[in-house]
């Protein structure tokens, strides 16, 4: 039987993170390291020669180049989460799987449109929450769904905070607006989430509540947070991410007749063993000095650094779509489970800490998204009928596209420059400020 050949990875991007994926890479027989792309290429060179790619690895100066390698058949993402969009959209087009860092998406919308072009075109999406793929998780979701020891889940606590230095808190992608702006939420948050969610078999709760006391930066990124989360069966949950908190990445789970405790879940303390507590029907002993039961510990080995592991798994979902398999819809649906979640909780903070209802925060999104992009149409119609008389259709086209600048001062001075460059400086100006449409802010 012929050895399959191992599925060939390229790299968008030069972030830290990405030191550590290509490392992982390098420890699975059924990947390989096979391309790195930068938009400066002496960075791309230098970050191939210090992380152990081969000397056969192509070496790309943009991202397009990359995607355009027909000997590239996967590509890992790590890039800021405000490119996520067109950058995953792109390589879902040019038919590469996806390994997409996390958050997958500034909101839930954005990761709907990269599902699109995956579905569309039957490649594979995995995000890059490591710590699912450990084996020490496998374990303790065995105990969790117990009947016997863990009894029914009631309330799950996970937090994860790590104490950023100051220039962390003022150079970093994760605190820049433009670029990760979801802050402390998207990076540490997203794991706590997911952490929530997989000791609930990933249902949804029904109500989610941030806690007062979110502490933003002066651009409005989430530097500090937490939430509570609400199910209609009763049960409950809370997290709190931040960075400003020394390290700490906890889940504590309990149950009608157990308790979980994990103080590394995240990233172990260890790479080749990881250990979590377990208690079943503890009591307090006579005379009340002590438990009984104490938990017990369980130790868990691995055979590979939990990135290892994912990029094992997701290489070989990879090989079996080439061989005629249909992707696996596991991941991305927990990625968007998550996602709904944590839009939930910015959502929340964005409203004064008030209860936002997990699905109905989706639907108000959508409906918002429908109602700008109907008012862009209607506004574009009447602006077709008011100058199709005496005015261009490129001046028309280009106030449609940049509709953004409608309401802002001299905006309407703009575009009328725009209109004599296109028809010449004699032009008859197309509107009156004192009667017609100059001067009015229509989004006001």
């Amino acid at each position: 039987m012929a050895v399959e050949a191992p599925i060939r990875i390229g790299i968008l991007g030069c972030a830290e993170i990405a030191r550590k994926l290509s490392r992982a890479i390098n420890l699975v027989p059924n990947a390989a390291l096979s391309a790195v792309a930068s938009r400066n290429i002496d960075k791309a060179k230098a970050f191939a020669t210090a992380n152990g790619f081969p000397p056969h690895a192509k070496i790309y100066g943009s991202y397009e180049s990359l995607l355009d390698d027909p000997d590239i058949d996967a590509v890992y993402v790590p890039l800021p989460t405000s490119l996520h969009l067109h950058w995953a959209v792109l390589a879902a087009k040019k038919r590469k799987h996806l390994l997409l860092e996390k958050p997958v998406a500034l909101n839930v919308s954005e990761f709907d449109t990269i599902l699109e072009a995956v579905d569309s075109s039957g490649v594979q999406l995995m995000d890059g929450t490591m710590w699912m793929h450990h084996p020490r998780t496998l374990t303790m979701k065995d105990f969790l769904s117990d009947a016997d020891r863990f009894g029914q889940l009631k309330t799950v606590h996970s937090c994860f905070t790590s104490a950023a230095d100051p220039a962390f808190l003022k150079n970093d992608i994760r605190i820049k607006p433009d670029l990760d702006g979801l802050g402390a939420l998207g990076d540490l948050g997203w794991y706590c989430i997911r952490s929530i969610l997989w000791a609930a078999n990933f249902e949804l709760p029904k109500t989610v509540i941030a806690l007062p006391g979110a502490v933003l930066n002066e651009s409005g990124v989430i530097l500090d947070c937490g939430a509570s989360l609400h199910w209609e069966d009763g049960k409950s949950a809370t997290f709190y991410c931040s960075f400003l908190s020394n390290m700490a990445m906890d889940i504590t789970a309990i149950g009608t007749k157990g308790t979980l405790h994990v103080n590394d879940f995240a990233i172990p303390y260890q790479e080749n063993e990881a250990s979590f507590t377990a208690g079943a029907e503890t009591r307090f002993n006579e005379p009340v000095t002590g438990w009984l039961p104490q938990p017990s510990k369980h130790v868990v080995t691995a055979d590979l650094p939990q990135e290892a592991r994912m990029v094992r798994e997701f290489a070989n979902l990879v090989g079996a779509i080439k061989n005629g398999s249909k992707p696996e819809k596991k991941w991305p649906i927990i990625s968007r489970k998550t996602q709904l979640v944590l839009d939930a909780v910015k959502a929340s903070i964005d409203k004064g800490f008030k209860p936002v209802d997990v699905l109905a925060n989706f639907s108000d999104v959508v409906q918002g998204w429908f109602l700008y992009v109907l008012v862009l149409l209607s506004f574009g119609i009447v602006l077709v009928f008011w100058y199709k008389d005496h005015d261009s259709p490129l001046y028309v086209l280009n106030l449609l596209t940049t509709a953004d600048e409608i309401g802002r001062p001299n905006s309407w001075k703009r575009h009328e420059d725009v209109r004599k460059t296109l028809k010449g400086p004699n032009a008859k100006p197309s509107v009156n400020n004192n009667t017609g449409l100059g001067g009015m802010n229509l989004f006001y």
